[in-house]
């Protein structure tokens, strides 16, 4: 579900791409790469406060740092200087 997500996403079906994700993390809340990747739709769909939720949600799965993580972070934070 988390690829076909990803694939979903980067092809602009950004609804399907929800669906996908959406089912991954109900399947395990936990999944690290559906969270990351779901906070960057986030990102992409100027959602930022949802982006920032998943961001927050990697912080307390990874302890103390993961690669999920910084990719997210470093995401919002290209987008928040409009890079």
């Amino acid at each position: 579900l988390n690829y076909m997500g990803f694939t979903s996403r980067k092809l602009r079906r950004l609804d399907a791409a929800l669906g996908y994700y959406r089912e991954a993390l109900r399947l395990d809340p936990n999944h690290l790469g559906a969270t990351e990747y779901l906070g960057e739709l986030y990102v992409e769909t100027n959602r930022m406060d949802e982006a920032r939720a998943m961001l927050a949600r990697l912080e307390k799965a990874c302890f103390l740092s993961c690669e999920e993580y910084n990719s997210l972070e470093a995401m919002i934070e290209r987008s928040s200087k409009g890079l």
